[in-house]
């Protein structure tokens, strides 16, 4: 539905961290829930996104949601263009903008979640087929030199990024995980990069940080195989350092995130300098290799095929029920 469309009948509210609440504001209508929305601050509704993007100067973004609150810059991963917060150059622009502005501004950290039951699903495969099939060439161009500015304003953002993982991270969703400081997921969180399903090499600097964190026998299954990592798999390996249950996800998040943001910026910012400093050269190398190697794999037509594939499989498995 599109975003101008906030007349109808009343979605369910989103809560902080943009899933979907377990209290009984759902029940609420008209003004009330408008004002349930200023009072709690974080009252997400999808089809009220138009409002809450003037109210928090935001309207900028069409598939981010930037909110400034106290100490912290919010960013959630809204997409409007693609289906299950899947990635596009246009999106992953906006997510380096967003990056941007929070670099130099009074924040003292970023959390990073998504509205909705997915927090990422990765590279959108259906815009590579879209893009890629008019010109290999040009387009391959673009969308490498995309992927690798999205990573690299990871890499060299100064300030600590939280992110909160509500469900499912897959592909460059799931690669950019190590790039972050800090990683908090809900039980419903599973994790997988099936890089070989299309045929395609790894990107998010996950070729370097994968064997480094999950060890090169589970690494190697995740990206030549596809494996799929629980949350609680995940955090025993070291790719996530908290799980919490679903119904209280938001609020475990949240007040971490707020007793991180009571503490001195300069603190923070220098204790991050000091772990990733020696990481950057090594990063920022890594992912120039990846980006050129999926640049030659989208000019080929064995590459092309492997997205439609990919595609046909998928939409196969989700006819069967089946989880991708």
């Amino acid at each position: 539905m599109g975003e101008m469309e906030i007349s109808g009948a009343a979605a369910p509210n989103r809560d902080k961290l943009g899933t979907s609440p377990s209290n009984g504001d759902a029940h609420l209508q008209g003004s009330a829930k408008r004002k349930l929305a200023e009072d709690k601050g974080y009252i997400f509704d999808k089809r009220l996104r138009y409002n809450v993007r003037q109210n928090e100067a935001s309207y900028r973004f069409r598939d981010i949601v930037v909110r400034k609150e106290d100490g912290f810059t919010h960013v959630l991963l809204s997409s409007q263009t693609s289906e299950n917060n899947a990635l596009t150059p246009e999106i992953m622009m906006e997510v380096c903008r967003a990056l941007g502005a929070a670099a130099v501004d009074d924040s003292k950290l970023l959390l990073l979640s998504a509205v909705g039951s997915i927090f990422c699903s990765g590279l959108d495969a259906s815009y590579l087929i879209g893009r890629l099939s008019t010109d290999r060439r040009k387009e391959s161009s673009r969308i490498a030199e995309a992927v690798r500015d999205f990573v690299k304003a990871f890499i060299h953002f100064k300030k600590p990024i939280v992110v909160a993982i509500n469900g499912p991270a897959l592909g460059l969703g799931a690669s950019i995980l190590p790039l972050c400081d800090i990683v908090w997921a809900s039980e419903r969180a599973w994790f997988q990069t099936p890089c070989a399903a299309l045929r395609l090499t790894p990107s998010g600097c996950s070729s370097y940080t994968f064997p480094q964190i999950l060890g090169v026998a589970l690494a190697n299954e995740m990206l030549f195989c596809g494996r799929k990592l629980t949350a609680q798999e995940a955090c025993s390996r070291g790719l996530v350092s908290q799980v919490f249950w679903p119904t209280t996800f938001n609020q475990e998040v949240l007040l971490r995130v707020k007793e991180m943001a009571s503490c001195s910026a300069v603190v923070l910012e220098e204790s991050k300098f000091m772990v990733r400093s020696l990481l950057k050269s090594m990063l920022e190398e890594v992912n120039e290799k990846e980006c050129q190697m999926l640049k030659q794999l989208w000019c080929s037509t064995k590459g092309l095929e492997a997205l439609f594939t990919y595609l046909q499989s998928k939409s196969y498995n989700a006819t069967s029920h089946e989880s991708v």
